[in-house]
């Protein structure tokens, strides 16, 4: 049988100096939260593979208060310090936890950490090491004791009952055994040297955090099609911006809604109230970043954490798609075709209730991400499709691209049953706007994500309306492909197409509106897409009856 290798580890303790200057390896550290860090779509994941803890960190005793008094608990300010280093092997279990004791009295705990980031051939991937905490209630997969995830966009955290790092969450520094807990996302063939400082402060317990999520309901237009962009980072992850930032430029970017999706944490959902208001509807949520994908947990209850430390082969996801709907949410795919490592969707779309077929500015995993989609809609399997940006930092534009849906009001139970039902197009920006619509029989008219129920050999008609597209290509595409194409759209960027078909010829009809290509043969950049509107009385998804 095959050894596993495990981590090795050495500790050493120190007294009242904090971690500052507690960095000595003989060998090159890096900060993970440095700019030559993970970028867009690359957060240091974690899976479950397997596990391993490490030897446990204990904390001498805190001297008692100047009076000498044996009862009164260890005197506030005292400070002590416990650095843990250790070497993960290639191959290393997908999370390593680091136990610590926590003795009673303690206000405020730190960790900071670094590792070796040698150099390694080309094609070769080097080290990179998430970081996170669960507190004395354990790590059970389903998160109860969990308390924060940096992954490899900071050096360093803190908590306290009445603050914290961001992604991390306030509350009390209870006594027990607590875990920082270490995601080896990727080991050099050298081994991965890594260093832990754990500070403890002590002293009297702040006022625990209280906080006042956003509201569920904005004013709105009554039923109306709404503008939104579900995929948004700020600094609560990996992300650069603050909540007000990524808010007024959601404004400026002419849209309705926004989702809050950091990577792995609920930590910054008390913190977007104050940036709602009547004209912005802000939802709350988490991007779910496993080594098999990633997936967005779409509207869930403020508050709510799903936990992602899983893979595909342990067929787990299905429990944790049930929590999202549980919370009030939705399940949805991000990126499925992104190529960066842990990016690629592994866990299939049997759970999902929409995908995310354009993230971030149009490429080539987009375009995969679309023809998977297009061939599954062929097969008669509907899973109603949306658009986000995805923005991190600058100069990534919050609003592209953008979902618009047609929803009841501007509220989440309105949006999100509107995104289920597929009732939603994807466009570039807010200067793009579309209506398609199948007529047939008896003047009945169907729109996007709906039916027109006819029989197979009604005469129907097909039309689009578009506007802000200037000088690009209208597509209608069937389960046969692409049956209509028209000339370039003129230079005011308004166009109105009509074609006819039956249900017979065509289950279903979508339409792409695309750039001029600018490679020959490939077909040019995307400007907006919509969702089906299907025909006839044939197999279809029951989201679309």
């Amino acid at each position: 049988m095959r050894e596993r290798a495990v981590p090795t580890e050495t500790t050493e303790t120190g007294a009242g100096g904090g971690a500052s200057g507690a960095f000595e390896h003989s060998g090159r550290f890096e900060d993970p939260g440095s700019p030559g860090g993970p970028g867009r779509r690359r957060l240091l994941a974690t899976g479950a593979g397997a596990a391993f803890t490490l030897r446990g960190v204990s904390f001498p005793e805190a001297p008692p208060p100047a009076d000498g008094s044996p009862d009164a608990g260890p005197a506030a300010g005292t400070e002590r310090t416990e650095v843990v280093r250790g070497v993960l092997p290639p191959g290393a279990p997908d999370y390593v936890y680091l136990p610590v004791e926590v003795p009673p009295g303690v206000r405020e705990l730190r960790v900071a950490y670094r590792y070796e980031r040698p150099a390694v051939p080309a094609g070769t991937a080097g080290n990179a090491l998430d970081i996170g905490i669960f507190d004395e209630r354990g790590t059970a997969l389903g998160g109860k004791g969990f308390r924060g995830w940096s992954g490899g966009a900071r050096s360093e955290f803190f908590l306290r009952a009445d603050e914290a790092t961001p992604g991390y969450v306030p509350g009390p520094v209870r006594p027990g055994t607590w875990h920082v807990v270490l995601g080896p996302y990727t080991v050099a063939p050298q081994g991965l040297a890594y260093e832990v400082t754990v500070v403890l402060r002590y002293g009297d317990e702040a006022p625990t955090a209280r906080f006042t999520f956003p509201p569920e309901r904005a004013e709105g237009r009554g039923r109306a099609w709404y503008r939104g962009d579900c995929h948004l980072h700020s600094w609560f992850s990996d992300g650069r911006r603050t909540p007000g930032e990524i808010a007024a430029l959601a404004r400026a970017a002419g849209l309705d809604f926004i989702h809050t999706s950091e990577h792995n944490t609920h930590a910054a959902h008390g913190h977007w109230a104050e940036h709602a208001g009547d004209d912005l509807l802000i939802l709350t949520g988490e991007e779910i970043t496993t080594r098999n994908g990633h997936v967005l947990a779409l509207g869930t209850d403020p508050g709510t954490f799903v936990d992602w430390r899983y893979r595909a082969r342990e067929n787990r996801f299905g429990r944790f798609a049930r929590e999202i709907r549980r919370a009030g949410g939705l399940v949805v795919p991000a990126h499925p075709h992104a190529t960066c490592l842990g990016c690629n969707w592994k866990f299939g779309l049997g759970e999902a209730d929409v995908v995310e077929v354009w993230n971030g500015s149009w490429n080539a995993d987009d375009e995969v991400s679309l023809q998977t989609w297009d061939a599954a809609l062929a097969r008669g399997r509907w899973t109603p499709a949306m658009g986000n940006s995805d923005a991190h930092r600058d100069p990534d534009p919050v609003g592209t691209p953008q979902t618009v849906v047609l929803a009841d009001a501007l509220s989440r139970t309105a949006l999100l049953e509107g995104l289920r039902r597929g009732r939603s197009y994807v466009a570039e920006s807010s200067s793009v706007a579309l209506s398609l619509t199948a007529t047939g029989g008896r003047a009945r008219t169907a729109g996007i994500g709906d039916r027109l129920r006819v029989p197979d050999d009604t005469p129907v008609t097909v039309r689009l309306e578009a506007s802000g597209v200037p000088g690009c290509s209208v597509r209608l595409i069937t389960d046969q492909g692409v049956l209509h194409t028209s000339p370039t759209t003129p230079a005011d960027g308004r166009t109105a197409v009509s074609w006819s078909t039956t249900p017979r010829r065509a289950t279903y009809v979508r339409a792409e509106l695309r750039h001029p290509p600018t490679t020959p043969g490939l077909p040019g950049r995307m400007a907006a897409f919509t969702n089906p509107v299907f025909l006839g009385h044939g197999p279809g998804d029951a989201r679309a009856a």
